[in-house]
């Protein structure tokens, strides 16, 4: 009973607080928008109001749903902000587009406007109960002879009714601010609560993305494996048989030219050996799993061809297939810094995020204009940090730099 009281407080002071801000805060939004539109033509000075409003979508729903999880221990998922998948230019607008039509933030916008009108008529509610409660106790105290029906049905009788009055309208304002809290307890789960049935379709439409994804990166992971061996690998022992068949030709005849191939053909097959280390190093590095990220990254920076200022600053270790996906994000850009990019030097930050995530920066200091086309390997960086259920954003301007930015959740 306790309890329930002083939620019901709660929520009626909630109320009366958004009565107070919740228009003003709505009424600044209305503001930026029309100001915005307005001053388009003023040298962009509308462009910035406009982004300023559009990210005042996400504050205010962000605002909504953690003032509501908080309020009446609802059940309401943290959303990280919603940011557009495009890698080009467009990339900025469009995340401020997606902003202003993403559904969560429309509900929590609807929710804050009925919550704010219900604060409105909560104050009014509220006045009433003040303005009676206060009156019965003057009349009740006070000198006889001010009571307005004192002229009908005498001062005492008349001091006795006046005081009914105050007391029902006091009653009558309390009664009607308690409605209004069942209202908003009633309300808020409707509009911010994901249902059961919408949870499930995200959850499979999520699952079902997250397989194309993961189809995608093992194709593009199985291209590049098929390159390097071809390109690599297979020419190499191709030369090493050739070499090997030229030695038995003369090794009858010619028994030190034999022993110079063979020799040669020795060097090639220790070369080749090298490139499958390189190779399976590349598919899953024994020192990730036996060591963490943190030793795997170290040893991909040192042999990188290009200076890697690496900073790593994790607690804990993740999960191993998070660890992979984030080794594999690293090594593919810094790889294609070193080959495409003309890079000087590059610098990788790997950071805690609130929500048991992690974070990435990859910067490296070349020209730019690095795009993601199907098939390449900043696709499949982009598809495999997706399977893992991350998130994956490029940036790389002509002219440089070029960053990445990778999260995962630490914890599948």
């Amino acid at each position: 009973m306790t309890r329930r009281l002083g939620q019901t407080l709660a929520v009626a002071a909630h109320l009366a607080a958004l009565g107070l801000c919740g228009p003003l805060l709505l009424a600044g939004l209305v503001s930026l928008v029309a100001v915005g539109v307005a001053g388009l033509f003023a040298a962009g000075f509308g462009v910035l109001l406009l982004a300023l409003a559009a990210m005042s979508f996400w504050w205010l729903a962000w605002f909504e749903e953690s003032r509501v999880a908080g309020l009446l221990g609802l059940d309401i998922p943290e959303r990280p902000m919603p940011r557009s998948t495009r890698t080009d230019w467009v990339r900025v607008p469009h995340t401020l587009w997606v902003q202003v039509t993403d559904r969560a933030n429309l509900r929590s916008l609807l929710h804050l406007v009925i919550v704010s009108l219900l604060g409105l008529v909560t104050l009014t509610m509220l006045n009433v109960a003040v303005t009676g409660a206060t009156y019965a106790v003057v009349t009740a105290v006070g000198p006889g002879d001010g009571v307005f029906l004192a002229p009908w049905f005498g001062i005492e009788s008349g001091r006795i009714a006046a005081v009914g009055i105050g007391v029902g309208a006091t009653l009558l304002g309390l009664a009607a601010v308690y409605v209004l809290t069942l209202v908003h307890r009633s309300i808020s789960p409707q509009l911010l609560v994901p249902s059961r049935e919408a949870e499930l379709t995200r959850r499979v439409e999520s699952a079902t993305q997250r397989r194309h994804e993961a189809m995608r990166a093992a194709e593009v992971e199985r291209t590049r494996i098929e390159r390097d061996l071809h390109d690599g690998v297979q020419p190499r022992l191709v030369s090493v048989g050739m070499t090997l068949g030229m030695a038995r030709a003369k090794l009858a005849s010619d028994p030190e030219a034999a022993a110079a191939l063979i020799d040669e053909a020795h060097t090639s097959t220790k070369a080749a050996i090298t490139e499958l280390r390189q190779l399976a190093r590349g598919i899953h590095p024994a020192v990730l799993a036996d060591r963490g990220l943190d030793a795997a990254l170290s040893a991909l920076a040192a042999r990188s061809h290009i200076p890697v200022h690496l900073d790593v600053r994790l607690s804990s270790r993740c999960t191993p297939e998070t660890e992979a996906a984030m080794y594999f994000a690293v090594a593919e850009s810094l790889t294609n810094a070193a080959k495409h990019s003309q890079a000087a030097s590059a610098r990788v930050t790997i950071l805690e995020r609130p929500g048991n995530m992690i974070w990435a920066r990859i910067e490296d200091d070349g020209q730019g204009g690095a795009r993601r086309l199907p098939g390449g390997g900043i696709d499949g960086v982009a598809n495999r940090v997706a399977a893992a259920g991350g998130t994956f954003s490029l940036t790389s301007p002509p002219g440089g730099p070029t960053t990445i930015e990778v999260s995962l959740p630490c914890a599948s």
